[in-house]
Parts: C-alpha cells; structure tokens; sequence
C-alpha cells in the first residue's frame, strides 16, 4: 500500500459578513503554512455565485500560491468546464505547469453551483454531458496534439497550444466525483484520477467503494488502468486538543456555514438546519470530525475500511474557527494524524518500548557497574568517594 498523502481542498468558504480580501489573502496564507508542515497538495475551486465561495479563478490563486511555496502541488479544484472554452483552459494550466514547474494538477468538473451556470445561461441539466465531450480531447490538447473538434457550444478548429507540458507526458488529471456514478465513469474512460468531494457525506460514503468500482470496470473495458494513489477523498475536519474545545473554537463559525450549506448542497446533502446543534449532528453522522488528532484518525481507518486504499486525504478548508485556531488545527493534524499513517515514528515507539520493559534490568546492572567504580577508587586510595 502506498503512502496516504495529505492536503487542503479550498472551495473556499468564506462568510459574506467578512472581508472578502481578507478571505483571499488567507487562503494563500494557509497554503504557505500548511506547505511548511508538509502537506503534499492544495487545491482550490471554481465558483462565481452564491457570496461565499469567492475564488473564481483557480488559476489565480494557484499562480500566486506558487510563488509562496516550495513543495506543495497545487490544483484546480475544479475547473467547471462547461463555462470555458478547452484551448484556453489548457493553455493556462500548462502555463502554469512551467511557472510552477511541475506542480500543478488538472481538476475539472461539470459545475457545482446551478446560479453559476443560471447566470450565463448554460441549462443545468446538460452540465455532465458537456463536460463528457471535453474529456475526449484534453489529453491531446494538454499534450500539444493538434485537435480539431466541434460541439454545440465550442469549436477547435486545428487548434493547439503555445506550450508544450513541463511535466511528461502532460500535468496529472482529475475529475469531480460526488454520488452520482458519472465521475467514476468518466475517469474510468480516461484513466483520470478522482476528486471524491462527498466522500463523508451519508450518500457519499454509502457509494465510495460502488464508483472506485465503477471507475475500475470502465477502465478495464478501455485498456486503461486506475490508480488508487491519485484517488482523492475530501473531509471536513477541525481537529484541537479536546474534543470540549474543538467544539467551542467552532461553535459559531459552523452555525452560519450550516445556513449556507443548506441552501447550496444537493437535496441528499442537506438537513443540518434547524435539526439541533449542528455540531452533534455532523459528528454523530460521520459527516465531519470536530475532535481531536485521534478522532481525525478513526475517520480516516473508517475511509479506508469503506473505500480500500486511496491516495490523499484532503482536508475541507471551511474555515468554521478563528484564525489562529484554524492554523493550530492544521498543526495538531500535521503532528499526529500525518505521522500515524505514514509509520514515522515506528522506530522511536520501538524505542521507547524497548527502554520500558528493559529499565528495571539495565538499571540494576548500571547501579552494579557504579558500585564497582567506588570500590575500585576506594582500595586505590583507602578513601570513599564523594
């Protein structure tokens, strides 16, 4: 099994009340502090209505987080593709596969939010599909392929771009998974990778293994084959030192995201609102860790014990604390979650254990040797020491 991998997904969420600047400048600020404590991706969203979720280019923020890190991979997450037309999409993401060099990675997905694609009059239901007829042409795009291509909403006519990819043979692509078994059989066609963004959410978790399934069945039947290390599932999470003030340091941040979540969410996702402390209902339902580092633990071995392996767990960046709180929840995470899973310290427990069950001995054999010592000064010099 290879090593679970760790990183943010930044819708983000960011409350109407506050200064969207402020918001912005810590999105990337959070991305350099989670960078210095060895998290392996970010990625941030696309959105364009509904006041709280304000990045509308992730492309942006990516360019701008770049030049604050050194590590970090950094992804669009995702890209509605059926608001653009693919050249240009391309064409920035492999830009900033050179201005990153190599870190970036490729989400897309149909479109979350129904008053994004409202407002410049896309019909909702034709969402999915769309992003089907990009899906076939991507990889020869982001290759530098020459693609000639027409649908009822775009036309490339030999199209190609000025870039050919930094990263052999193009930047890793993911695609949007959520219920609906539509993303495991897109990426299963393609061999993409999967951004699992319900992957705690009641109807979600319920199909987690069904989709990985989905996914492998179509790959098969495409001579391509899927790989659980870019298989990516998102959880809401705030982690503290108990779970007493893990709750308190939310309390009110979460109230108000419930409100928003319960108007923007599919209908399956929804039922916080006026249902009690939305705290216990998240907690209870597994929809969300509001703990401690050990809890964070038992959702993720829930993950994997639904789900097989899988390669990130990606942390919903939902910012339900304050500022200082936030930045301490992903530290406590970073310090005991992160090492858990990755064995780090398997040789410092053997250790330790070691000098627990061998004290007794070695200490009677230390006393023994000093003994000696004081005896031996002793019939040298006809004095005791000390």
């Amino acid at each position: 099994m290879s090593t679970l991998q760790h990183g943010l997904f930044i819708a983000p969420y960011h409350d109407v009340n506050e200064s969207p600047t402020i918001g912005l400048r810590r999105d990337l600020e959070i991305v350099e502090w989670v960078d210095r404590l060895g998290f392996a991706e970010a990625w941030f969203g696309e959105h364009h209505s509904t006041g709280w979720e304000t990045i509308c280019s992730p492309e942006l923020m990516i360019a701008a987080a770049a030049e604050r890190t050194s590590r970090i991979r950094l992804g669009t997450g995702v890209v509605s593709m059926p608001y653009h037309n693919p050249l240009m999409v391309v064409n920035r993401i492999l830009q900033l596969d050179h201005m990153t060099m190599g870190r970036v990675m490729f989400g897309m997905g149909p479109g979350l939010l129904p008053t994004d694609a409202d407002m410049i009059g896309v019909d909702i239901k034709s969402l999915r599909e769309k992003l089907t007829e990009v899906a076939e042409i991507i990889v020869p795009l982001l290759r530098g392929e020459e693609v000639t291509h027409k649908t009822d909403w775009y036309t490339l006519n030999k199209a190609r771009t000025h870039l050919l990819p930094y990263t052999q043979p193009h930047p890793e692509i993911a695609v949007a998974s959520a219920i609906t078994p539509s993303g495991g059989m897109l990426a299963g066609k393609y061999g993409f990778g999967m951004l699992c963004v319900a992957a705690t959410e009641t109807a979600g978790f319920d199909v987690l293994d069904e989709n990985w399934k989905i996914a492998n069945e179509v790959a098969a039947e495409n001579g391509v084959e899927m790989d659980p290390a870019k298989l990516r599932l998102v959880v809401p999470m705030h982690v503290a030192a108990t779970r007493e003030k893990a709750r308190a340091d939310v309390a009110e941040g979460l109230a108000r995201w419930v409100e928003y979540f319960d108007r923007v969410a599919p209908a399956g996702m929804r039922g916080m609102s006026g249902a009690g402390d939305p705290a216990e209902l998240l907690v209870n339902a597994g929809r969300a860790v509001i703990g401690t580092p050990d809890d964070a633990i038992a959702m993720i071995e829930k993950l994997q014990a639904k789900q097989g392996e899988f390669g990130v767990v990606l942390l919903q960046a939902h910012n339900w604390a304050e500022w200082e709180e936030t930045k301490k929840s992903y530290e406590l995470y970073a310090r005991f979650v992160m090492p858990h899973f990755a064995g780090t310290n398997r040789n410092r427990q053997s250790s330790y254990g070691d000098l627990t069950n061998a004290i007794d001995r070695l200490e009677s054999q230390r006393t023994a040797g000093a003994d000696a010592a004081f005896a031996q000064w002793e019939k040298k010099t006809g004095r005791k020491a000390g």
